[in-house]
Order: structure tokens, then C-alpha cells, then sequence
């Protein structure tokens, strides 16, 4: 679910003085879209994006794209992010007017929020640090409301929360979730789960939010099927983890339907620790591209990154400057905890 788009600039690469590298902030309501993903024949999100963006800058072809979380059919995005290489001399020319031409130039389910010049060493998608979706259910039908339809799913029976966030607690921490993700060939499903929880929005309806590192295919709508099992009542709260021990889909578990999903916010560092950032998730997470680099560290055996050199360490585990760090600090830097405080995910419980 959460990769980046196949048109991949390499992650904080330097740009020739030729282009610039622009940050744009969207939302949009994923209905009647094939996905993110640009696709022959289909209508997609990056494909209207980059289309618009191209026709905004008076540019001779569409803008390439990379993106935060590439969304599947159906799902929605308050906060997706995206970043693009363009000429210089184009955005010199049409920049300022971007952000009011794209209102125009785009159909009216997308929303660019914000566009402008991405700080040094940004990449939309290796330097994010965590997304956050969420998932809407109503299981009340007095509180199901005909104007959310798009962005909610209705569910028959009422759901016990609380035996939903018993069965979350124990899938969080970075696990192989190959139970929960539709594989792809030579790609990894390990991933760090660092919040899942529900809570009951003031118009009762059942709120998921759910925060990771990054995720893959699939994967947060099986957990949220397997969640609802257990709220119903047919599953007890200890099967979804048997269900990630077992690391093989389980065809018990549902994905439920993608219209209730919705990408809330993507977070990233300070500007001045983008790079590093970008540098340590190639490093850290095993990528299916062929752009991805796995260092094998079993042992934790120190090893030299220089550009994680003075990089805040939140679990004080590195980030000496100039010291050696080690995979072992580097996967607690990626997965260090989002608590609440932490967490800026606001139109999770709206």
C-alpha cells in the first residue's frame, strides 16, 4: 500500500542547476480513482497530478512524481505528499502561481494545499519518518450518515473497541505482517507498527488509527478486517497475532473495502536531517527496487554512516557526530514509539 510511485528520483539527490526539486501537499477524495499510481487507460491520481502540473509550468510533457503513500483504488488522502523535479527556469517563470493555476487546472476530487520549493535533501518518500491512516466505520445505523457514505463503511453489528484495541496492542513493534499483505515478488513485508487504536469520534463512529513506518500492500485493511472480528465478537482478541505468527495470509481474515481508508498525514524530520533520513531508510529496510540497499548486520557490528553524523537520536541509542552507528541503533531511530504527543494526526477522530 505504501510505496512509492515507479517514476523514482534517487532520495536526496543533489540537482543540477538546471532544476528544482517542489514539495506539493494534496488531498483528494479517492472514489473515483484506479489509485495513485499512473496507469494506461485508467484514471489515477498521479496521472491527473502530473498532467495538470506539466500544463501549470508550460511544460512539453507531464511532471514526474514521487509520492509519500501510494494509495490504492478507492482510498482517500487528506495529507499525501508528493515531490517533483522541474526546470528551473519553468518554475522561476509559473512557481508563484502554481498553487492558484493547479485549482483550475485540476478536477475537482484533487486539492493541491500547498506547493513551493522542498528544502535540501527532501525526498517525498525516503525521508518520511511515519504515515498515518485511518479508518472509519459506523456500526450504529442512527448515526450513519448519507453524506460520508464515500469515506465511511457501514457495519451491520456493533463493535466492542475495547476488545479491538486488547487485540491491536499486541501487533505493534516491527514484524514480518506477510499474514496481512499481498506479496510481491522479492519485496520485503517486514514493517514497524507503532500505533493502532480505535477510538469513537463525537458522532460515534468508530475511528482507527493506524501509524507505521511504512506499509505494504493490502495492509492496513486486513488488519482493520481482523480487527472488526474481534469486535464482533466472532474472534477472540489473541487471533490477530496468531495470525501474524503464522506469517501466511489467512484466508479467515477480510480486507475490508478500501472507501473507509484515508491517508491522514505524513510526518518528516527537521529540514536539516531530511538527507540522513533518506539515507538511513535505504539502509535499514529491505526494498524489492533495485535502488534499495539491505545492510546485513546480524550482529550489530558498527558500521560508518556518514551522513547519520549529528542526526538527533530520540532513543539515545547514536548519532555521536562523526561516530560510527551501528543497523542495530539505526532500526531504534526508525522505530522509536509515536505517542500522542507525538502524533499530529487530527483528522483521524473528525
Amino acid at each position: 500500500m505504501i510505496m512509492g510511485s515507479s517514476r523514482q528520483q534517487e532520495p536526496g539527490a543533489a540537482h543540477d542547476r538546471f532544476s528544482v526539486r517542489v514539495r506539493i501537499d494534496l488531498s483528494y477524495d479517492g472514489t473515483e480513482f484506479s489509485g495513485w499510481a499512473a496507469q494506461p487507460g485508467r484514471r489515477t491520481v498521479e496521472g491527473e497530478l502530473s498532467l495538470g502540473l506539466g500544463r501549470v509550468l508550460r511544460l512539453a510533457a507531464p511532471v514526474p512524481l514521487t509520492v509519500a503513500g501510494r494509495t490504492d483504488t478507492g482510498v482517500h488522502a487528506h495529507g499525501q505528499v508528493a515531490h517533483a523535479d522541474v526546470p528551473s527556469d519553468a518554475w522561476q517563470t509559473h512557481g508563484a502561481a502554481a498553487l492558484r493555476r493547479l485549482a483550475s487546472a485540476l478536477p475537482p476530487d484533487i486539492r493541491v494545499r500547498a506547493i513551493g520549493v522542498a528544502p535540501d535533501g527532501f525526498d517525498a518518500r525516503f525521508s518520511a519518518l511515519w504515515r498515518c491512516y485511518a479508518y472509519r466505520i459506523c456500526d450504529n445505523p442512527a448515526n450513519a450518515d448519507p453524506l460520508r457514505r464515500r469515506d465511511t463503511l457501514y457495519h451491520p453489528r456493533p463493535l466492542a473497541l475495547s476488545a479491538m484495541n486488547e487485540a491491536a496492542g499486541r501487533l505493534l513493534g516491527e514484524h514480518d505482517f506477510a499474514a496481512f499483505c499481498r506479496r510481491r515478488e522479492g519485496a520485503t513485508t517486514v514493517r514497524a507498527l507503532r500505533r493502532l487504536e480505535w477510538e469513537r469520534a463525537p458522532d460515534g463512529v468508530a475511528v482507527g488509527t493506524i501509524v507505521a513506518d511504512a506499509f505494504c500492500h493490502n495492509m492496513v485493511r486486513a488488519l482493520v478486517g481482523a480487527l472488526i472480528s474481534v469486535g464482533e465478537g466472532s474472534r477472540p482478541p489473541s487471533w490477530p497475532a496468531a495470525v501474524l505468527a503464522a506469517a501466511v495470509r489467512d484466508p479467515q481474515v477480510r480486507v475490508v473495502p478500501p472507501h473507509g481508508l484515508a491517508l491522514d498525514e505524513v510526518r518528516y524530520p527537521e529540514p536539516g536531517q531530511l538527507a540522513a533520513r533518506a539515507a538511513a531508510t535505504r539502509r535499514v529496510r529491505v526494498q524489492a527496487d533495485a535502488d534499495a540497499v539491505l545492510v546485513a548486520d546480524p550482529l550489530g557490528v558498527a558500521v560508518g554512516v556518514p551522513e547519520l553524523a549529528g542526526v538527533a537520536d530520540p532513543v539515545g541509542a547514536a548519532g555521536v557526530a562523526g561516530a560510527p552507528v551501528t543497523i542495530r541503533s539505526l532500526r531504534l531511530m526508525l522505530t522509536v514509539p509515536v505517542t500522542r504527543s507525538l502524533l499530529n494526526c487530527s483528522r483521524a477522530l473528525s
